[in-house]
């Protein structure tokens, strides 16, 4: 176990939603860290949680766009210059660089967590100047790091041929636990879908809520992003507010439950830039862990395990119609229903944090030894 041993974590979140950096810190801690998580204060953040790491919320005047990034990192750097710690870990490219310079000031080691493939992202791709400030970030920044992960193999393998550095997999799975109900789609009626994550473009949601004028179930969106409101507005223009439902910003332990009492999950992606195509997102483990079959986008992470596990109906693409075949499978055929569920049962119990701890943890003993 190590002792005295500090490791402070950077994200630009608020530190309420981030369930990965929760499992990380807690993990890390348990193993005998001090773990401090360093995120920003926002006018809407509800009060920090109960945990058994540190957590540090950085004020800001500006809430979002280019001055925000500029000021968090301002204010973040000279934080962690203030503070005595053996390593620092920056959690995408939007904390990499006060990280890296604060750590080579202190000499502390560099950690670098990527949660997606920055660069490729929608947003940072419709937008030529901004991706190539975010490509000298990483270029600049990445190669700098002394310990490496992200959150697929296959992010991980294009990582390390583009830095020649090893990038480490620490997926994004739940910890395995007991499942305290599960909602069989007994009839149409009773049947209820459910889509965890960001509003944001190129998840499919858009056609999904076009297919619920032809599904006789319920859809409630988990969460809140960019098309927030142009959803909301589709929605009402449709008729279809008896349909669809929009919980908001859902606290992780609510979500489980939420998740539980689902009968089918939504994970969907459309081919807009490299870090969906090989992504490997939360959603998924979550809809597994669950006991919840799924209807997800065929790109090569989840069809490599549904080939090994049988967890989901994959589709080809977003369009309404295959969204709306899948989901009438699961609902019409039950036997295939059941076969999914036992499938996820089986898949849960390889694919946990519980699994992936051991490896993360190994991973800070090796770079704090």
């Amino acid at each position: 176990m190590a002792v005295n041993k500090k490791i402070v974590f950077a994200v630009t979140n608020d530190l309420t939603y981030d369930q990965r950096m929760q499992k990380i810190c807690r993990s890390l801690s348990h193993a005998g860290y001090t773990v401090e998580l360093v995120g920003r204060e926002r006018n809407t953040s509800l009060p920090l949680s109960n945990e058994p790491f540190k957590q540090t919320r950085l004020k800001c005047s500006f809430d979002k766009g280019k001055l925000f990034y500029v000021e968090y990192n301002f204010r973040l750097f000279l934080y962690l210059l203030s503070q005595k710690a053996d390593a620092f870990c920056a959690i995408d490219l939007d904390t990499i660089a006060s990280v890296v310079s604060a750590a080579k000031i202190k000499r502390a080691k560099i950690a670098y967590d990527a949660h997606e493939y920055f660069t490729e992202v929608p947003e940072v791709i419709r937008r030529p100047k901004v991706k190539k400030v975010w490509q000298w970030v990483e270029k600049t920044f990445v190669p700098k790091v002394d310990l490496a992960y992200t959150v697929s193999p296959a992010i991980a393998e294009l990582f390390s041929k583009q830095y020649s550095k090893k990038f480490n997999v620490i997926m994004n799975v739940p910890v395995l636990a007991q499942r305290t109900s599960s909602m069989q789609p007994t009839n149409n009626n009773t049947a209820v879908i459910l889509y965890q994550g960001a509003l944001n473009e190129g998840r499919g949601l858009e056609h999904l809520i076009e297919t619920m004028h032809e599904v006789n179930a319920k859809l409630i969106l988990a969460g809140e992003g960019d098309l927030s409101n142009a959803l909301r507005l589709q929605v009402k223009q449709a008729g279809l507010e008896e349909k669809v439902e929009f919980a908001g910003f859902v606290k992780p332990e609510d979500l489980r439950k939420l998740t539980q009492d689902a009968s089918i999950g939504i994970n969907l992606l459309e081919n807009k830039g490299l870090s969906y195509y090989y992504s490997l997102s939360n959603k998924f483990f979550d809809y597994i862990h669950a006991g919840v079959p799924q209807v997800c986008i065929n790109f090569p992470e989840y069809q490599q395990i549904n080939e090994d596990y049988d967890v989901a109906v994959l589709v080809k693409d977003c369009s309404p119609q295959e969204i709306k075949k899948a989901i009438e499978r699961l609902l019409n055929d039950k036997e295939f229903y059941a076969r999914l569920q036992k499938k996820c049962e089986v898949c849960s119990t390889s694919l946990n944090w519980q699994n992936e701890e051991k490896k993360l943890v190994a991973f800070y003993h090796e770079l704090l030894r």
